[in-house]
C-alpha cells in the first residue's frame, strides 16, 4: 500500500529532525565551532544573495550572515540539506522572501526547533504582484514552487528593498537592543544607496525608445517593469524550469519583431539556449539581465555586490531598450 502525501511529509520531517539532532551533537563536540559561536555577533541565516547583502549592510561587524544557497545554484527549485537546517537551528535570525519563493521554509523552521529564532519574512506587507502569464502546462510547476501564485522577485524593486531593510534593522534591534542605533544608522546609509540607484533607473528608463523587456527566460522582472513603466515579455513564467510551448516561442519572436527590438535579454543562472534560439530567429543580439537571486562562483570570488549587479543591469537595459540621452 503506497504512502499518502501527508505520510511522506511526516517521514521527511522525521528524517530531517534525526539528521539535525545528529548534526547538533556533532557540532557540540567541535570546540573550534563552539568558540566561533561565542563571538557575541548575531548569527543570521539568509536564503538569497540580496538578503545576505542587506543583512550584512545593516549589521556590519556585529553580525555573521550565512547564505544557505550555494554559489551558482538557481534557487527556485533548490531545497535545503540537513546541514542547512543546522545553520537555522544555530541562528539568531532567519531571513527569507516568503512561501512563494521558499515553500520549504515553514517545515525547515519547524524542524530546526529553535525557539529563540526570529524569522523575517521579507515580502510580508509588500504590494505583491500575481505571477501572471502562465501557460496551462506551467500551472503545476507554479503552485509547487510558488504557492499562492505570487511573484516572489520583490528585490528587483528598490523601493521594496528599502522596506525590507527596515524589517531587518527592526529584527536586529529587537535581538540586540544595545546596538539598535547602530543598526538604524547603517540601514539608513544603505537605503540612501538604493534611493540613488532608484533615481538613476527612473531617469534613464524614462527616455527609452522601446518599453518592452524581451526575455528569453523566466518572468523575473515584473516588479522592475512596474516600477519604471516598462513591460516584460518573457518566454515563460516565474518558474525557470518550465518548458515554453511552440506557440509561446512564436509569440515572443513576433513581439520582438513588431516592436523592432534590437536585443533579447537572458539570465546568468538559467540555460541561455532558448534565448539564443529566439535571438537568432528574430535576428537580434543578446544582453545579460541578472535577476540577482544568487552569484556564480566567479562573481563571488570577485566580490560583486547586489548594487553592482543592478548597476550592470541598468547599463544593459539602457542599451537594449535604446534609452537615448541617458
Amino acid at each position: 500500500m503506497g504512502m499518502t502525501f501527508g505520510m511522506r511529509n511526516k517521514l521527511v520531517l522525521s528524517l530531517i529532525r534525526f539528521a539535525l539532532t545528529a548534526g547538533i551533537l556533532f557540532l557540540s563536540a567541535s570546540a573550534p565551532l563552539v568558540l566561533a559561536q561565542k563571538t557575541g555577533k548575531l548569527r543570521v541565516a539568509t536564503s538569497l544573495f540580496p538578503l545576505q547583502e542587506f543583512a550584512q549592510a545593516v549589521g556590519g561587524e556585529n553580525v555573521q550572515s550565512d547564505l544557505l544557497l550555494p554559489p551558482g545554484v538557481e534557487p527556485h527549485t533548490w531545497e535545503p540539506k540537513p546541514s542547512d537546517v543546522a545553520k537555522i537551528a544555530a541562528a539568531d535570525i532567519f531571513i527569507y522572501i516568503g512561501p512563494m519563493m521558499e515553500p520549504w521554509a515553514g517545515n525547515i523552521i519547524k524542524a530546526a526547533g529553535n525557539t529563540n529564532l526570529r524569522v523575517v519574512e521579507a515580502s510580508r506587507g509588500l504590494d505583491l504582484l500575481r505571477a501572471n502569464g502562465q501557460e496551462p502546462d506551467q500551472k503545476t510547476a507554479l503552485e509547487k514552487h510558488h504557492p499562492g501564485g505570487w511573484d516572489p522577485h520583490v528585490w528587483l524593486d528598490f523601493s521594496m528593498d528599502r522596506k525590507i531593510i527596515d524589517s531587518i534593522a527592526a529584527a536586529f534591534s529587537a535581538k540586540d537592543p544595545q546596538h539598535a542605533s547602530f543598526y538604524r544608522a547603517r540601514a539608513e546609509s544603505y537605503k540612501d544607496k538604493l534611493t540613488a540607484l532608484d533615481q538613476k533607473y527612473g531617469e534613464a528608463l524614462s527616455k527609452c525608445q522601446n518599453r518592452e523587456i524581451i526575455l528569453g527566460g523566466h518572468s523575473a522582472f515584473a516588479y522592475l517593469a512596474r516600477r519604471y513603466g516598462l513591460k516584460q515579455v518573457a518566454l515563460y513564467g516565474v518558474s525557470p524550469n518550465a518548458e515554453p510551448t511552440p506557440k509561446k516561442l512564436t509569440s515572443v519572436i513576433e513581439t520582438s519583431r513588431r516592436h523592432k527590438a534590437k536585443y533579447i535579454f537572458f539570465e546568468t543562472l538559467v540555460n541561455p539556449k532558448l534565448a539564443l534560439v529566439l535571438a537568432k530567429e528574430a535576428g537580434v543580439g543578446t544582453l545579460v539581465l541578472h535577476a540577482g537571486h544568487n552569484l556564480t562562483k566567479d562573481l563571488q570570488q570577485k566580490k560583486v555586490t547586489f548594487l553592482d549587479l543592478m548597476a550592470s543591469n541598468l547599463g544593459n537595459l539602457t542599451r537594449g531598450l535604446e534609452c537615448h540621452g541617458s
